[in-house]
């Protein structure tokens, strides 16, 4: 799907000159607010970004200042991930 948002040019131009920046801008915090009120997982977050993996993802995250509480499931599954590669 695609999603036109229309920006008064006086307004896009001090934003950022460059479309492609000012849609990737608007994407990501459209993104990240679904992500925050729990409408979208971290999963879809990561689809809709267009990220290839969970530690790009989770880069993002930070980078936005979003931190995840860690669960014990997380910490079992990132051991299974590290036991699968022989470390």
């Amino acid at each position: 799907m695609d999603l036109t948002v229309k920006i008064p040019d006086d307004l896009a131009s001090r934003l950022g000159a460059n479309t492609d920046e000012l849609s990737l801008r608007a994407l990501e915090s459209f993104a990240l607010e679904e992500y925050k009120s729990g409408r979208i997982t971290k999963a879809e977050l990561r689809r809709l970004l267009g990220l290839d993996t969970r530690y790009e993802l989770d880069g993002f995250l930070k980078d936005h200042n979003v931190l995840e509480e860690v669960t014990m499931e997380d910490l079992r599954r990132d051991l299974r991930d590290l036991e699968s590669l022989g470390l």
